[in-house]
């Protein structure tokens, strides 16, 4: 399942939310991974994106569940959508980029491209869903910019390095 098809139900947005729930923990996951594998004399700006990173992407995840409890559908079983975002988004790992907020970079960039996606493939669908379309888009779009800023403040931060 990609992005890029078409979203015709209930299913099909259930296993995109999905996906971005993944997203979400991966990103999490990677900022923790950050965190307890540098020095205890870790950059206290850093620190604090990492710590950010990490509340904002459980944020996200609770946002997303309650979009999928919406729709009313059966869950897709989790180590399916895993194999689907570690084939499409886990081609790298933490330690493939050349610093933190390298990597940091990378996981916000992915996740922002990920919903500026789905808001586009949802506004070029014409199916009907269980859940209230504007409460959906509104969301995503709020999500999207959560990311995007997220991407500016890491970069900030690579700026003045």
């Amino acid at each position: 399942m990609s992005v890029s098809q078409r979203i015709g139900s209930d299913d099909q947005l259930a296993r995109l939310l999905q996906i971005g729930i993944v997203l979400e923990e991966v990103v999490e996951a990677r900022a923790h991974h950050h965190y307890r594998g540098v020095d205890a004399e870790l950059d206290a700006e850093i620190e604090a994106l990492l710590a950010d990173a990490a509340e904002e992407s459980a944020d996200h995840r609770e946002r997303l569940e309650s979009l999928i409890a919406g729709l009313g559908v059966d869950s897709v079983p989790f180590d399916e959508i895993e194999s689907l975002v570690d084939a499409r988004y886990g081609r790298t790992k933490p330690e493939d980029f050349d610093g933190i907020l390298y990597d940091q970079l990378c996981n916000e960039e992915t996740a922002y491209k990920f919903y500026d996606d789905l808001v586009e493939a949802i506004e070029a669908s014409d199916a009907e869903f269980s859940v209230d379309r504007e409460r959906l888009l509104e969301t995503l779009r709020t999500i999207r910019e959560e990311e995007a800023e997220g991407v500016s403040e890491v970069t900030e931060v690579m700026e003045r390095r």
